[in-house]
């Protein structure tokens, strides 16, 4: 019998070496090659002049380069990108190779457009025009209208990433980390071993594909509804009498355990989310985040407001107790809204409230965050309206309640993205903003449109493109960014990007 062998790579210098060395010393009698992305004709010869007993079979090309998370939102998985407004050259070149994968396996030769202050999107813009011009062969695809490459500079919306958030999907992320579909529960006190790491995944997970995007209180009653449709199913298991009854359980069986498994997952991070949400005041916390954020209150009244709550009020990030406190990262993080608000407007008190800070023993990492917040994202360096000039007799606030009574919780707040897009659609997306590479110029209509946000994007910004795909059936929106960001991880790209 004849072994075989496959492997599935990404076609770089390293593992063409590898591939190389394998094939010189073969250990298998045949080898069948997948990659995930474009491999270079000079590699292919290197392959086949060290495949000297003619043992590879096949050598294919794999477009799948890249992570896809939900439907309409992809990462390519690359954290800490560029410093200061040049690419960091192997995340440059990654990100090529994984938005080139990406359009090869949508089938999509783009109109690109990118943000026009922004030179790393001018740059990565220019590159992948060049690759699909050098790889015309592979883009000659039959296309009915042709989709648009928009690409954006996350620091022209730093708010977005630094807020709290109330979708299940987001809030998990912000509050667990989700890795790569993954989240550790490992540290939650008495977790059981098979807890201790949980799958949220939409392909796996009916509940959570129903459930992502949907706010904290309908979780909690949704889980309710979970947890009486299980019961039911255990009460109707336990009457066997008969072998019919036998025939019927063993059938069931998967779908049973599968669903049992699915209501301890889900009462276990919904459970540690509401703890996290009443340990560390995560209401009060977030209400003030999206009163700055989305109105156009009195300078004062936000002043006021956030020096009452982080005076003699603030506590370590991993501190449970003292309830009523707020964490230190939460409370940089509002002092840094407060900062990217009023960071131009005259007496603007950031000083004494950096001060105010450091008097309650906030961390100096927290400290240099609000600085380094603003160097990264500042009004120097954004180009879109940042805030909105609506007032606060205007705005809407939406109350959704859970089971805890619950019902202040906002969601005021919609990311620069938001507006982007909505001009987008409406054909009236400016060119003097974001211009067309090569002198292309169609400010028409799309139907399909990838967003690619260069330093990372966030979840709520995928809510938002849910929210337009079904808004605008017409128009199909992908989303995708080097990261898939919370503020935690945000706050290290900042510091990366700025050279701190």
């Amino acid at each position: 019998m004849v072994s075989l062998k496959y492997n599935r790579k990404r076609p770089t210098q390293q593992n063409i070496e590898l591939l190389c060395q394998e094939l010189r010393n073969p250990k298998y009698g045949a080898y069948y090659l997948y990659f995930s992305n474009i491999i270079a004709k000079a590699d292919v010869k290197l392959l086949a002049e060290n495949d000297e007993q003619e043992l590879v079979k096949e050598v294919q090309e794999m477009y799948m380069d890249y992570l896809a998370v939900n439907p309409h939102l992809f990462s390519l998985g690359i954290s800490n990108c560029t410093t200061s407004n040049s690419w960091n050259y192997s995340a440059l070149q990654r990100t090529i190779q994984g938005l080139i994968a990406l359009l090869l396996s949508l089938k999509k030769c783009p109109i690109i457009r990118y943000q026009a202050n922004s030179l790393v999107c001018k740059d990565l813009a220019s590159r992948l025009e060049d690759v699909i011009s050098k790889e015309s062969a592979l883009f000659s695809f039959s296309q009915t209208s042709q989709p648009l490459l928009l690409l954006i500079d996350r620091r022209d919306d730093p708010v977005t990433p630094l807020l709290n958030q109330w979708t299940y999907q987001a809030m998990v992320h912000e509050l667990l980390t989700i890795n790569n579909n993954r989240v550790n529960l490992s540290n939650i006190p008495g977790i059981s071993k098979e807890l201790s790491e949980v799958v949220l995944s939409a392909e796996q997970d009916s509940f959570y594909a129903d459930n992502m995007f949907m706010n904290y209180g309908e979780i909690g009653q949704n889980i309710k509804n979970l947890m009486d449709h299980f019961q039911s199913k255990a009460k109707s298991h336990k009457k066997i009498e008969t072998i019919s009854d036998m025939k019927s359980f063993v059938e069931t069986y998967p779908q049973f355990k599968k669903l049992s498994g699915n209501v301890s997952k889900h009462v276990t991070v919904v459970g540690e989310l509401s703890s996290m949400v009443n340990d560390h005041s995560l209401l009060d916390v977030s209400e003030l985040e999206q009163e700055i954020a989305s109105q156009n209150t009195d300078t004062s009244l936000h002043l006021q407001n956030v020096k009452k709550l982080i005076n003699n009020n603030i506590k370590p990030n991993n501190v449970r107790t003292d309830k009523n406190k707020i964490r230190e990262s939460d409370a940089a993080k509002l002092v840094m809204l407060y900062a990217l608000r009023y960071q131009n407007q005259a007496n603007n008190n950031i000083s004494s409230l950096i001060n105010m800070l450091e008097r309650n023993g906030v961390s100096q990492y927290y400290i240099r965050c609000v600085k380094h917040v603003l160097e990264y994202g500042g009004w120097n360096i954004r180009q879109s309206n940042l805030f909105s000039d609506e007032t606060a007799v205007k705005i809407t606030k939406r109350f959704f309640k859970g089971l805890s009574g619950v019902d202040n919780v906002y969601t005021q707040h919609k990311p620069v993205l938001h507006d982007i897009l909505e001009d987008l659609i409406k054909g009236r997306l400016k060119e003097n903003l974001y211009k067309y590479t090569n002198m292309h110029s169609n400010n028409g209509r799309y139907q399909d449109v990838i967003v690619f946000i260069v330093g990372g994007a966030t979840y709520e910004e995928s809510m938002t493109v849910h929210t337009m795909n079904k808004k605008y059936p017409g128009t199909h929106i992908i989303l995708g960014g080097t990261a898939i960001h919370n503020s935690h991880s945000f706050l290290e790209e900042v510091r990366h990007t700025i050279g701190k």
